[in-house]
């Protein structure tokens, strides 16, 4: 079941503190924008997965449809994969095995790569054009963890929308570190995913505050397709 949370209301209230701005960012330039797809992999999507999120399956089209109209505005879409560090290189982490205790093994196993739950989730809507960034950390920017800082600058990347799961885990994390490295952070509220409307609204509320705007899909798709219209105007 889609999340119960209304993110106008979150938008709403920090207005307030602002001078009547519930959102900052009224127009998106696709060339410099990147669609983050967080961990909608088997592992976190399929039916009895080791770290299921049943809403992420209603979150599937929602987050196809910001793919696809990104896509044709000319956008990048980049599909995070969270990915079992090795245990004894630089991306170890000792420290989330303490905390998962027992669990680690099986987790470690499950996100191996090539394994089945590592993989993307069949009802994704991948392109060969876009791309596929493994992250051994929550956020896709934790240093020495993955590509993903390097993959944005090296496109020219300033607007990423972020869709995907865990809302207050991994989407959270990324945005988080996005914006504190210069990236401004647009959230796909009915786009992500968590494990209760309360966690979700949660992390909505957190990010409105200080470190993102928040978007429905409907309004990302009309923000894409005026400015593709207003370029092929100019």
């Amino acid at each position: 079941m889609p999340h119960r949370v209304d993110h106008s209301a979150i938008l709403a209230r920090h207005a307030e503190a602002r001078g009547g701005i519930a959102n900052i960012w009224d127009t998106i330039d696709p060339a410099k924008t990147a669609h983050l797809i967080v961990d909608m992999q088997n592992g976190f999507v399929e039916e009895g997965a080791p770290v299921e999120v049943p809403a992420a399956r209603d979150a599937a089209e929602p987050i196809n449809r910001i793919s696809r109209a990104l896509r044709e505005a000319g956008g990048t879409n980049i599909f995070l994969r969270f990915t079992t560090p090795d245990a004894n290189g630089p991306a170890a982490w000792p420290i989330f095995a303490e905390r998962m205790g027992e669990g680690i093994l099986a987790h470690r196993e499950a996100f191996k790569p090539g394994a089945h739950y590592w993989k993307l989730w069949r009802e994704m809507d991948v392109s060969d054009e876009d791309l596929c960034v493994d992250k051994h950390r929550f956020s896709g920017f934790t240093p020495g963890t993955s590509t993903l800082d390097a993959e944005l600058k090296a496109r020219g990347i300033e607007t990423l929308i972020i869709s995907g799961t865990l809302t207050n885990c991994c989407c959270e994390s990324t945005a988080r570190d996005a914006m504190q490295l210069n990236y401004r952070v647009i959230v796909a509220a009915d786009a992500c995913a968590a494990l209760t409307d309360e966690a979700h609204g949660a992390t909505l509320d957190s990010m409105a505050l200080i470190f993102a705007d928040l978007r429905s899909v409907e309004e990302l798709e009309k923000m894409l397709q005026d400015q593709a219209a207003a370029t092929a105007a100019a």
